[in-house]
């Protein structure tokens, strides 16, 4: 991995990578800015600010607009009713003290391009939104809550999915998370299953039974962070990674998904999966380890190559506050984009870094 280009974000906890009929874009919503008057906090900051939109032009991203994103913990593209959206999930507002009952915005991009709100959805300390179908129904997930003290929603402050009635998304199912982080979708056989990562609540699999998700298999108790579901070797996969234990493989062996390998310690928050070739390659995201106030944020994560299987790890890069990564392909060459959050000192002015990746010789 070669560092091909740094972006100057402020606290980026997403950097999504989408296609639209205008070309490559990347969206890096942000957390906060700092705040030169205040001590470094890494819940604090200025949560007032915009998502920063870059559009890929000879062979580098190039800002293109910036859009009011609150806090903004996470972006998604999506496509519905032949249009392109961009959700964000919105995490509070303020400078201090802050409000977390805010509404998360859904923008549409127009027929010039220009991206307009098009929904703006009663959220609660949101962290991320899934979009999904089964079956000819549509569905939008929100990982939400939080169980700071002092804090109490406005509403149920609980993780949800959305159902899209009429052009618009309706509440169909609470399910429960009190500290939602995370969701995968995916079909084992007949049976599609929603997987869901959670702070303080069981990180849970759901299965469809047709009218609603219903719990099948409990990772973990507490401290989940994300799931990643793939195929390979006629087998189906799950990874799935906690912030306070080991990152973990699990295999299906026709009815749950059990234990097959270890990916990792402490500190992992996201993956990105791909294929390059016959080859197939999982990043692991590190973000901190130790807790708040004073967590260590410079960290080593991994690109892993399945390989007899299972993962190795082919290269170690460093993060910082690393939240997500996206890989891409562009001008005939390969890239990952990495989100990093936090400096060593727990600041928010962190660059987002472009790889190029040489995964043939990896």
């Amino acid at each position: 991995m070669a560092v091909h280009q740094r972006l100057k974000t402020s606290g980026a906890r997403s950097a999504h990578v989408f296609r639209t009929g205008r070309g490559l874009h990347l969206v890096v919503p942000q957390l906060a800015e700092d705040l030169p008057d205040r001590p470094a906090d890494m819940n604090g900051g200025n949560a007032d600010v915009d998502a920063l939109l870059y559009r890929w032009e000879a062979e580098r991203f190039v800002e293109v607009d910036r859009l009011p994103c609150p806090s903004g913990e996470d972006a998604l593209s999506f496509r519905s009713g032949g249009r392109t959206y961009l959700a964000f999930a919105n995490l509070r507002t303020g400078k201090g003290p802050y409000e977390t009952d805010v509404d998360s915005l859904i923008y549409r991009e127009d027929d010039d391009g220009e991206w307009t709100v098009d929904e703006a959805l009663p959220t609660f300390g949101a962290k991320q939104w899934h979009h999904f179908a089964v079956g000819d129904r549509e569905f939008l997930a929100l990982a939400q809550g939080l169980t700071m003290p002092g804090l109490s929603p406005k509403g149920h402050g609980r993780s949800v999915v959305f159902e899209r009635i009429d052009g618009r998304w309706r509440e169909f199912q609470v399910l429960g998370g009190r500290w939602g982080y995370n969701w995968a979708d995916f079909r084992v056989g007949a049976h599609h299953f929603l997987a869901y990562a959670d702070h303080v609540s069981p990180s849970v699999v759901y299965r469809w039974d047709g009218t609603s998700f219903v719990p099948y298999q409990t990772f973990a108790e507490r401290f989940g962070r994300s799931f990643q579901h793939f195929t390979q070797d006629g087998d189906e996969w799950l990874a799935f990674a906690c912030i306070n234990g080991d990152s973990t493989l699990h295999r299906w062996n026709g009815e749950l998904f059990e234990l097959h390998q270890t990916l990792g310690g402490q500190g992992g928050r996201e993956f990105e999966l791909f294929r390059h070739g016959d080859g197939l390659y999982l990043v692991r995201v590190c973000f901190v380890q130790g807790n708040p106030p004073t967590p260590r944020t410079d960290l080593m994560s991994q690109l892993y190559r399945w390989d007899n299987g299972k993962f190795d790890v082919v290269e170690e890069f460093p993060t910082c506050g690393g939240t997500d990564a996206s890989y891409f392909q562009a001008d005939g060459r390969d890239f990952l984009v990495v989100a990093n959050s936090l400096t060593p000192d727990l600041r928010f002015r962190q660059d987002t870094v472009v790889y190029e990746l040489s995964l043939d010789n990896a």
